[in-house]
């Protein structure tokens, strides 16, 4: 019985530290790649392949580099391209790659109360709905999303401001859910709208713009500032998205037959 017991108590050893050993790579990135699903049918080949474990943070883009200016993580996957060259130019990430991208889309009510579905570019279509008393909800958080949708605020020359405008500070998939129920529009990347759409009556309403585009990057965090991180794996998950395995990954998720991400490596 004696002998039973350490046994017991070596195994339980044994077992907590095999469990420490394991490698973990600490990744910060949107809420768009993972409310859409598609870290969840990623990840898993990369870890079974090298044997470790990914933390993932999913934050607006702007917590996530900051995540990476602090040390916090190993490398950051996100979708605000001036942003990322920021970050890169201050020195706290090194190789920022392409991974993959697709676009930005307004949703909005299917009646489309500010007839946004004849807007003859973003600008106009932003005009509309400023003049309109269905409301926008703004994710207001300093994502990806958040900057982008700033930026066309900006290109039709308007300060959003009023009871028409909303901004909560809450991921995508929130926004999303808020417009839903408010009857109002929005700002989402498209992967995240199509994971959502059958929990939601929202119609897309504006899209097809070249200033739509909404591509995604990867970048190590400097290990000359952070010392502590793990550049070598980070290397690895790099060379693994933009690798054949990670690229087909991306190319082949899709929601009800509809691709949410395009691969810029592979065709």
């Amino acid at each position: 019985m004696k002998n039973l017991f350490y046994s017991l108590v070596l195994l339980g050893l044994v077992f907590s530290n095999s469990l420490q050993a394991e490698e973990r790579l600490r990744l910060a990135t949107t809420t768009s790649t993972d409310n859409t699903g598609l870290l969840a049918e990623l990840h898993p080949i990369f870890e079974k392949q090298m044997a470790v474990k990914i933390d993932v943070i999913a934050v607006g883009t702007g917590k996530a580099l900051k995540l990476g200016e602090n040390g916090d993580v190993d490398v950051v996957m996100v979708h605000a391209p001036a942003a990322e060259k920021k970050f890169i130019g201050q020195g706290f990430g090194i190789e920022r790659k392409a991974v993959m991208h697709n676009d930005f889309v307004i949703v909005g009510p299917a009646s489309d109360p500010a007839s946004l579905k004849l807007s003859s570019s973003s600008a106009d279509a932003m005009l509309s709905i400023s003049k309109s008393t269905a409301g926008f909800i703004s994710r207001g958080d300093d994502s990806g999303t958040h900057k982008k949708e700033k930026l066309l605020w900006s290109n039709a020359a308007i300060e959003p401001a009023g009871a028409w405008y909303l901004s909560v500070g809450q991921g995508m998939g929130a926004v999303l859910q808020i417009a839903h129920d408010k009857l109002a529009y929005a700002l989402s990347d498209r992967g995240t709208y199509l994971a959502y759409k059958n929990k939601i009556d929202l119609d897309i309403v504006y899209e097809g713009e070249a200033e739509l585009l909404n591509p995604y990057h990867v970048i190590i965090v400097n290990p000359e500032r952070h010392p502590h991180t793990k550049l070598s794996l980070a290397e690895k998950y790099v060379a693994f998205l933009q690798g054949k395995v990670g690229q087909e990954a991306i190319r082949n998720f899709t929601i009800d037959g509809e691709q949410l991400f395009y691969p810029d490596i592979i065709k």
